[in-house]
């Protein structure tokens, strides 16, 4: 296989409510990669790194979502413009039903399309982020320091959020500093992320999770995915706390929990090759009868 690089995976999908753009490499079986979010955040750099590994088995597609700097920005807020942007791009590229990875926020989309359209989703992949927090106070570190830069965007600020998504600190290098510093501080970019994270968006947020604001919160409607599912997380994430694992290991009708030591928030990426050989493991396995 030749060399996956950025330009060479980027591709375009026109649709009604703008712009796609994702990233496409390898042949197979569809196997969709939803990102996370955070400054700076594109599906390209939480999973890049791992196209390879999975391209060899399958038609890997890593959705930019709307909102990020790299899609077109709708005029909803990003965290709901997401779950219809999966449903406009499996529509556009005329594909019935995938395998899904999703990272983080990428996780709470794919369990709730995995909910909204269980016909569509065979395996379900989630690196931590979905479920509550049942013993750790909401929200955790890692969201407060994101709060913290989105308020009042400086570099030490940036510096101290990476430092807190990752168990080993040298993993937070100038390279990945200035990359995330570029986009995450784009005016249009940055806008879009106070929307998200601003102190108050967050507390409403968890206020809401936790009320009947909404009728059924996500993660009480976790026992109606069909999908087999396989939950990811690393045992030191400092943005979501393990213990949020619990809810969805218990509900979720088929699933299995791998945990990662010496781990943060970006299992993908921290504990790249353990990672990529569970999932493959998982995603490869025959159906039982």
């Amino acid at each position: 296989m030749s060399e996956l690089t950025y330009e060479s995976t980027l591709r375009e999908l026109t649709t009604d409510s703008g712009v796609l753009r994702y990233h496409e490499a390898g042949d197979g079986p569809p196997l969709l990669m939803l990102h996370g979010s955070g400054p700076g955040v594109t599906g390209w750099r939480n999973f890049g790194d791992n196209l390879a590994a999975f391209a060899e088995h399958f038609r890997c597609l890593v959705l930019e979502f709307p909102g990020f700097g790299v899609s077109d920005t709708t005029d909803q807020h990003p965290m709901m413009a997401a779950l219809p942007a999966v449903g406009r791009f499996l529509d556009g590229l005329g594909l019935d039903r995938v395998d899904v990875i999703g990272n983080s926020m990428g996780g709470g989309v794919a369990t709730r399309f995995a909910i909204a359209q269980p016909d569509r989703v065979r395996r379900l992949v989630t690196v931590g982020g979905i479920g509550r927090n049942l013993f750790s106070p909401a929200p955790g570190e890692g969201i407060n320091l994101l709060v913290e830069f989105t308020e009042n965007p400086t570099r030490e600020r940036l510096v101290s959020w990476l430092r807190s998504m990752v168990f080993d600190p040298a993993m937070v290098t100038e390279e990945l500093i200035e990359q995330r510093w570029a986009q995450a501080t784009d005016p249009a970019t940055l806008e879009v992320a106070r929307r998200m994270y601003s102190r108050a968006a967050i507390d409403a947020a968890f206020a809401m999770s936790g009320t009947s604001a909404q009728a059924t919160p996500g993660w009480a409607q976790f026992d109606q995915i069909k999908a087999k599912t396989l939950i990811t997380w690393g045992r030191d994430d400092r943005v979501s706390p393990l213990d949020m694992m619990l809810i969805p290991m218990r509900t979720i009708p088929d699933a299995q929990v791998h945990i990662f030591p010496q781990c943060g928030h970006w299992a993908m990426i921290e504990q790249k090759h353990a990672w990529e050989s569970t999932v493959l493991a998982f995603l490869t396995a025959e159906e039982q009868a």
